[in-house]
């Protein structure tokens, strides 16, 4: 977008009529001005409006982010937005008037209602969404609720969660089933061979394959789809870590084909920390064990995988706030500006001697999440000059075969702030 056309921009997102001013005196003024520049995005593509910083920058006014530290790791956990946090203060404070009446009989009540927007965001069936505290326990609720017996082989990559090997150790340990651990060359642009790699390690005892939508160590999207075909085929249930990928780019659970599916709500979706979704297809609620005892174990009733005792409402509830800014958003044009924001800061330091990047810039295949490399020195070192040089936080990766240095933006960070973050990978190459 060109000058003008910026500063009309500007204008416009400052203008209100009267009865929108009046309508509006009890928001805040970076709300009001949010709401202006939605009014005034309305008619651009997703595409374009990637870019427009002066857009983006009301955005950012709806995050509390620190003014001296720019947070480039929220793939671990994200900032809730301003709606958020004020929604679960306001939450806590009103359970605390009289917990066992107001958590019950009230804040419990709001959970239904939570349950059909959450399906509505996954393009799935109500009943087949639980509500829990990450993608973690979504996914051992799923892995040790399987009926698997000794000699049973399970397909997963090395590449996977550390959470979701251990969980199937554990269960090879215990129940002698077999793992087949395959080891995926990354970054990737070719579906064949990231397909090719879970099909070549299928047997007849195959009973399960572990998918992880996007790797966290670097920001790899597989193929999902259709690893999960060529093992329905096969008779084979599809577990699908979606920990990175619910809120972060656009498609629909049932899209993936998967049988199961888990995310972590406090990443892409903003909500409050401690806030996940899982998904079961209907005709697989009945057989999958749930992880805490409930009167009976094969019902078919998603509700059957909420079983956790007195839990956090005020955390629960807040989901709903988190959901109303990821639509006001716009899931495509959040979409567009990650994957905007990641190639920005990758495609000024990729010509640099030494550089090597360990994520593909093609929308396919990556979005927010970014890996860099420097030859010859250690992520770790590259992490804490970034750190104590330019206040930049990221996170050193060193995982089987991905060795770099994690870079996370989110919808509040600025090309400024990854302007400082390309002088600092400049500097330390020098160094």
């Amino acid at each position: 977008m060109n000058a003008t056309n910026r500063r009309r921009f500007l204008q416009k997102a400052g203008m209100f009529s009267a009865t929108a001013f009046l309508s509006s005196l009890s928001k805040p003024i970076w709300a009001r001005n949010l709401e202006s520049a939605l009014r005034d995005a309305e008619g651009m593509s997703p595409d374009a409006l990637a870019s427009e910083e002066d857009f983006w920058y009301y955005i950012q006014q709806s995050f509390t982010a620190s003014s001296g530290l720019i947070n480039l790791n929220n793939g671990g956990v994200s900032p809730a937005p301003k709606t958020v946090q004020e929604a679960m203060k306001r939450y806590y404070d009103y359970s605390n008037e009289a917990p066992s009446y107001y958590m019950w009989r009230i804040l419990d009540q709001g959970r239904e209602p939570l349950r059909n927007n959450l399906a509505k965001m996954a393009g799935c069936d109500a009943e087949e969404i639980a509500m829990n505290r990450n993608s973690s326990e979504g996914l051992e609720t799923v892995i040790f609720g399987l009926q698997l017996k000794a000699g049973d082989e399970i397909v997963a990559a090395k590449q996977d969660y550390p959470n979701m090997i251990n969980a199937y150790k554990q269960r090879e340990h215990r129940d002698k089933i077999k793992m087949v651990w395959i080891n995926l060359e990354l970054p990737s642009e070719d579906e064949n061979y990231m397909v090719q790699q879970y099909v070549n390690a299928f047997t007849s005892r195959t009973k399960v394959v572990h998918i992880t939508h996007i790797i966290n160590w670097n920001g790899q999207i597989l193929p999902v789809k259709k690893i999960a075909e060529e093992a329905h085929k096969r008779g084979i249930e599809v577990v699908v870590d979606g920990a990175h990928s619910f809120a972060h780019f656009d498609f629909k659970i049932p899209d993936l084909d998967c049988d199961y599916f888990a995310s972590s709500l406090h990443k892409w979706l903003y909500a409050p920390i401690g806030s996940g979704m899982m998904y079961v297809k209907k005709e697989k609620i009945k057989n999958l064990y749930p992880m805490f005892a409930v009167d009976d174990p094969m019902k078919d009733d998603i509700r059957k995988f909420e079983a956790l005792g007195t839990r956090p409402f005020f955390i629960e509830q807040a989901i709903g706030k988190a959901i109303e800014f990821h639509d006001m958003i716009g899931s495509e044009r959040k979409e567009k500006r990650l994957h905007y924001l990641k190639n920005y800061w990758m495609e000024k330091v990729k010509d640099i001697p030494g550089i090597k990047l360990n994520t593909s810039l093609h929308p396919k295949w990556g979005c927010a999440i970014g890996n860099v490399a420097v030859e010859g020195k250690k992520p770790q070192d590259l992490d804490s000059f970034l750190l104590s040089k330019y206040k930049v936080h990221t996170v050193s990766i060193n995982w089987e075969n991905i060795h770099g240095v994690r870079i996370t933006p989110n919808v509040y960070t600025t090309t400024k702030n990854l302007d400082v973050l390309v002088e600092g990978i400049k500097e330390f190459v020098k160094v």
